[in-house]
């Protein structure tokens, strides 16, 4: 693994080419003729400390018992699965060519036979291939430690395990090549476990313009039309991206409750805060329909504007409700009122729609480091802003006017009954 140091972002953000996603697409694609080995560039994650790339990683795990090799296969097949979508790029698998490794082989009887334990073997090994730390000593003003170990030319090559003795119970010398055989073999580089069923790390990224929620909705079809019963758990990152997707929802609707609950409260009544609730989907509408025009995906921080438009929007319509509830008070009819609060709440309405669409302009036109997620927030707040200022001005005072006439029918069939 290398790190690469692109120049301040000052110095790039003027070419698209040289931004840092350009960059290593470049560099990857440079590198996919390289004949020593699989290189692939990928940026680091968007948050650090969860994982060391960006994009998406994951555990293809064996949850039908398969076996090492046939997981192996099945990696392989996945990876070229995802090298045919194009929604999909730089997906790797780790550790699944095998590497030839010397395998040491000890008959513990015939080494119990000679006075040997196999603790005592291993730990000879230890010491002579690794070296062992058995004391410090000092040396001027620093302590220095005292390490036990071959010396190197005795433990370099595999053929000098058989040069080897091992001292017995009984104080003698037994040589290895007595009890110990080595042959060379193929082997995994590492045995990888998720929730202690075998599985094998895979990594990749998404395609440009493509953000990663689809390119991770992409690995799991392809996942699921694997044949033996091969599953997949996300990590890192990507886990919890997983985790805060399937809350958006739930967060939703915990805001618009609190926002149901505190309208409730103000007016005390439980049928004009619906009259206000029935505008936040022109302002969600409104919002989708400027990030989707734009090209904004809908990521984390879209969701915070998301969230800030819902407040927004019933705002706008409680300047409308409020005003019309005093009037209709005062004598007049449920539709003179609506009317006539539209009317007169225009003009604040426009005042403070305009402050704060011109207050997050610099966010939605933002550019430099980090300038993406300003971006999103920016677009999305702006354009669930316009929606329901510009429609919701119209469709407010005719909900407000439904909403009470069905609450006025309801009431009257209550006292007939």
């Amino acid at each position: 693994m290398v790190f690469v140091k692109l120049r301040d972002f000052e110095l790039r953000q003027d070419n698209p080419e040289l931004s840092a996603s350009a960059v290593a697409a470049r560099a990857t694609a440079a590198f996919a003729s390289s004949r020593a080995g699989q290189i692939m560039v990928m940026q680091p994650p968007a948050i650090r400390g969860l994982g060391n790339t960006g994009g998406f990683s994951f555990y293809l795990v064996d949850q039908a018992g398969n076996g090492i090799e046939a997981l192996q296969d099945a990696a392989d097949d996945l990876e070229a699965l995802a090298g045919a979508r194009p929604e999909i790029a730089n997906v790797s698998v780790s550790g699944t060519e095998d590497e030839s490794a010397l395998r040491i082989s000890i008959d513990r009887e015939k080494a119990e036979s000679f006075g040997l334990t196999l603790s005592e073997i291993n730990s000879m090994l230890s010491v002579i291939f690794s070296g062992s730390e058995v004391n410090d000593f000092i040396l001027g003003s620093e302590l220095r430690p005292v390490i036990v170990q071959a010396d190197a030319e005795h433990r370099m090559q595999p053929e000098n395990i058989m040069d080897w003795y091992a001292k017995n119970s009984d104080g003698e010398m037994v040589p290895f090549s007595t009890f110990m055989t080595t042959e060379w073999e193929p082997v995994a580089p590492k045995l990888q476990r998720y929730s202690a069923t075998q599985a094998i790390e895979v990594s990749g990224s998404p395609s440009a313009d493509v953000s990663s929620g689809v390119a991770m909705d992409v690995m799991q079809e392809l996942v699921d039309g694997m044949d033996g019963g091969y599953g997949l758990a996300w990590t890192g990152l990507s886990y919890q991206e997983q985790q805060s997707g399937a809350q958006a929802p739930l967060l939703y609707a915990i805001s618009g409750l609190v926002v149901f609950l505190a309208l409730a409260a103000l007016y005390e009544s439980w049928a004009i805060p619906f009259s206000v609730m029935l505008s936040v989907p022109v302002g969600l509408f409104g919002a989708l329909l400027a990030a989707y025009w734009f090209g904004q995906s809908n990521d984390v921080y879209f969701k915070v504007g998301i969230l800030t438009t819902i407040g927004l929007a019933a705002r706008n319509a409680i300047l409308i409700v409020e005003f019309a509830e005093d009037l209709r008070r005062q004598g007049r009819t449920i539709a003179q009122a609506a009317k006539e609060a539209a009317q007169l709440r225009l003009r604040p309405i426009l005042m403070t729609a305009l402050t704060f669409i011109l207050g997050v302009v610099p966010l939605a036109t933002a550019s430099g480091a980090g300038a993406a997620s300003q971006n999103a927030i920016g677009t999305g707040v702006i354009g669930g802003m316009i929606a329901s200022t510009v429609i919701g001005i119209f469709l407010v005072p005719g909900f407000y006017v439904l909403v009470m006439r069905l609450v006025r029918r309801v009431k009257d069939g209550t006292a007939a009954a």
